[in-house]
């Protein structure tokens, strides 16, 4: 079991799915709101490890379907600060477990880090109420 640090969307859907994945593996949630956090570049980069900036970003994000965000053309500083500045860009969940960050709701990889309970049906990044399943 672990003592997870969960940001979330309030009201998300897909994050209710999540948290009550994770719970349901035993694990205990702080759950905070990724929007009303007050974000630094310094303070969200661990989230996001050796992934690829493209990966950082919330695919759903109004800024990113209308392509005013392009993360291929961005180098990480840059990434940041956008994300700083308008939170919904960053892909989630954000999860803490001690000092080991993730960012995104991958099963294989959280399995591997904390441990998942065998379940019926994955549970995924993809917002359920979007029909091309990107994160919302």
């Amino acid at each position: 079991m672990a003592e997870v640090i969960f940001y979330e969307k309030p009201g998300c859907v897909g994050n209710a799915r999540q948290k009550a994945r994770l719970r349901g593996s035993g694990h205990r949630l702080e759950v905070r709101s990724l929007i009303a956090e007050e974000w630094t570049a310094a303070r969200l980069r661990p989230f996001f490890g050796t992934r690829p900036v493209a990966q950082w970003f919330n695919a759903a994000s109004p800024r990113m379907k209308s392509s005013e965000v392009v993360p291929d053309r961005l180098d990480p500083e840059a990434a940041l600060a956008l994300m700083v500045a308008d939170p919904l860009l960053i892909r989630r969940p954000l999860m803490q477990v001690g000092e080991q960050c993730e960012a995104g709701f991958d099963e294989a990889p959280i399995a591997d880090w904390i441990g998942l309970a065998p379940a019926e049906v994955a549970v995924t990044d993809a917002c359920p109420r979007i029909p091309d399943g990107t994160a919302c």
